[in-house]
C-alpha cells in the first residue's frame, strides 16, 4: 500500500461538473494528490478557467447526452492514455417547493443528477471492466438518506437512486477489480448553500453538532481517499460528510 504524500501519482481522473463549486474543488485536491484530471463542465468557459488554474483538460459535456458523453470521456482517453478515476459530480440543486415543481423541471433534475451520473458509471465501467482496475466516486447527498427541507423532493429522489445505483455497479464491477462508492455530503460551502441566504444559512448552521459549514477542501480530500489505495478494500459503501447533521 503507498504511503506517498502523492497517493494518486500517475493516476488519470475524470470529473463532471468541474466548473465550478465542489466539482472545481475536487478537480483541484485531486491534482495536488498527483493525478492528471480531465474537467468536464456544460460551461465551457468556466472549466476552461478552472483547468487553466490547476493545469488538467478542459471538456465541453452535457451529462444528460450519452453520446456526448462517451466522445468526451473518448477525448479524455485519447489524450492521456487511460482514466483511472471517475468522479460523477455535475448536479443541479433546486430548492422548489414539492407542490411548484414542474414535470419539465423534475426531468430536468432526473436527468441531470441521477441518469447522466448512470451514464458516467456505465461508460467508465466499461472502460474499468476491460483494464482490470479503476474507481469510481458517485456524489450523492445527506438529501438522499434523509427527508430535508433545505433541497426540493427531486434533487432528493434523484440522490437517493443514486445511492442504489452506486450499490448495482458496485456489485457488477467487483469481480473486475473496479470499486464504485457514493460521497454523501452536506452544508458545504458552496454555491448551493450561497443561494439559501444568510437567515436559511442561519437555520442550517444551528442544526449542524460540529458548529461550522464543510469546506469544499474536505470534500475534495474525502474523494482523494476514495480514489487512493488505502480505500481498496471499500466498494458499494457511503461515505457521510455533514458534520454530524446524520448520524448512523
Amino acid at each position: 500500500m503507498s504511503t506517498t504524500l502523492l497517493p494518486l501519482s500517475g493516476r488519470v481522473a475524470f470529473v463532471t461538473g468541474a466548473g465550478q463549486g465542489l466539482g472545481a474543488a475536487i478537480a483541484r485536491g485531486l491534482v495536488e494528490a498527483g493525478a492528471r484530471v480531465a474537467l468536464a463542465d456544460i460551461d465551457l468557459g468556466k472549466v476552461e478557467s478552472v483547468a487553466a488554474s490547476v493545469g488538467g483538460l478542459a471538456l465541453p459535456l452535457d451529462v444528460r447526452d450519452e453520446r456526448a458523453f462517451t466522445e468526451c470521456f473518448d477525448k479524455a482517453v485519447a489524450h492521456f492514455g487511460a482514466v483511472d478515476i471517475m468522479v460523477n459530480n455535475a448536479a443541479r440543486t433546486p430548492t422548489t417547493s414539492i407542490w411548484d415543481i414542474t414535470s419539465q423541471e423534475w426531468d430536468e433534475v432526473l436527468a441531470i443528477n441521477l441518469r447522466g451520473s448512470f451514464f458516467g458509471c456505465r461508460i467508465a465501467g466499461r472502460h474499468m471492466r476491460g483494464r482490470g482496475e479503476g474507481r469510481i466516486i458517485n456524489l450523492t447527498s445527506m438529501a438522499g438518506q434523509q427527508a430535508s427541507t433545505a433541497t426540493g423532493a427531486h434533487y432528493a429522489a434523484s440522490k437517493a437512486g443514486l445511492l442504489a445505483l452506486t450499490r448495482s455497479f458496485a456489485q457488477e464491477l467487483a469481480p473486475h477489480g473496479v470499486t464504485v462508492n457514493a460521497l454523501a455530503p452536506a452544508a458545504i460551502l458552496s454555491p448551493a448553500l450561497e443561494a439559501m441566504g444568510p437567515e436559511r444559512q442561519q437555520t442550517v448552521k444551528a442544526g449542524i453538532p460540529l458548529g461550522r459549514f464543510g469546506l469544499p477542501e474536505e470534500v475534495a480530500a474525502a474523494v482523494v481517499y476514495l480514489a487512493s489505495p488505502a480505500a481498496a478494500f471499500m466498494t458499494g459503501a457511503t461515505l457521510d460528510l455533514n458534520g454530524g447533521r446524520f448520524m448512523r
